[in-house]
């Protein structure tokens, strides 16, 4: 495709975004009940001010798992270096954005149009000052909206980043939704948790004021791959993170426990006990 109908592409879909920030914010009330209750968890944990307010043992309690995000770096580096490759040039969506930084890396690479959408405004009100002050407030649109029916244009979308958000939503509805908004050779990106390993299906059975009830009950496995192969061809399947878990409690052993795991997820049966794995999803 040129890049004459790439832009025109990008454009269309731009009106088409800002034509429904005119019409008003997203009626909550015609949600389901999970939905809802997504909602209502993310606004809060991405409340600047609240978060800011809690004691330390309230702090813990919600957001004690971000110690574990510290040993991340190589996942994050391969779905940085994967967006840049594939959205230069394109539209890109940040499938529930959360406070944007996909979509803003998706800008800062050279896309065309990058959109964010999610579910809570104040994901998108965050987003949209990130995304501003970074200097990509032009480029970026976000828009508070249902990922499992986006309402946007059959094929408007090249390339999407679905990161840590597919566990939140059905995916009988979210891969159909998906399927239909992508272009013809557009790809998805999924990074997400696994379900396999029985001590950290524990750790989430035992910290549930970390998470909804829906998403500690929906955490993907390969059946969920299997699944997303009757919308898709599967790509790259990548696991992370199995030693290296023990880098959050012990930060200067992540080089060698990243060595580590760079054999163990590589073993067949092994590997699925990673924490988080990454797949591509093709649409021919």
């Amino acid at each position: 495709m040129s890049d004459t109908q790439v832009r025109a592409r990008a454009d269309s879909l731009r009106e088409h975004i800002r034509d429904r920030r005119q019409q008003g914010a997203l009626d909550v009330g015609t949600i389901e009940a999970r939905k809802q209750a997504e909602l209502a968890f993310h606004d809060r944990t991405r409340d600047i001010e609240t978060r800011e307010q809690l004691d330390q043992d309230e702090f813990d309690l919600i957001y004690g798992n971000e110690r574990f995000y510290k040993v991340t770096e190589s996942s994050n580096n391969y779905m940085f270096d994967w967006l840049a490759q594939y959205s230069r040039d394109a539209i890109f969506l940040d499938f529930a954005c959360g406070n944007g930084g996909n979509a803003i890396r998706a800008a800062q690479a050279g896309a065309q149009l990058s959109v964010g959408i999610d579910l809570s405004p104040v994901s998108i009100e965050n987003a949209e000052k990130i995304a501003s002050e970074a200097g990509v407030g032009e480029t970026c649109e976000f828009l508070q909206a249902d990922c499992e029916n986006t309402g946007f244009p059959d094929g408007s979308i090249d390339t999407v980043v679905c990161c840590g958000v597919l566990h939140h939503m059905d995916l009988s509805f979210a891969m159909p939704e998906l399927r239909r908004i992508l272009a013809p050779g557009g790809r998805i990106l999924a990074v997400e948790a696994l379900a396999v390993n029985p001590v950290i299906q524990l750790y989430r059975n035992r910290t549930p004021a970390m998470r909804t009830e829906w998403e500690k009950n929906h955490i993907l496995g390969p059946k969920d791959l299997k699944f997303a192969s009757r919308f898709f061809d599967i790509g790259d399947v990548r696991y992370w993170h199995l030693a290296s878990l023990g880098a959050a409690y012990a930060p200067r052993m992540l080089a060698p426990l990243e060595a580590l795991d760079g054999v163990l997820t590589r073993v067949p049966g092994v590997r699925q006990l990673a924490w988080v794995f990454t797949f591509e999803l093709i649409r021919q």
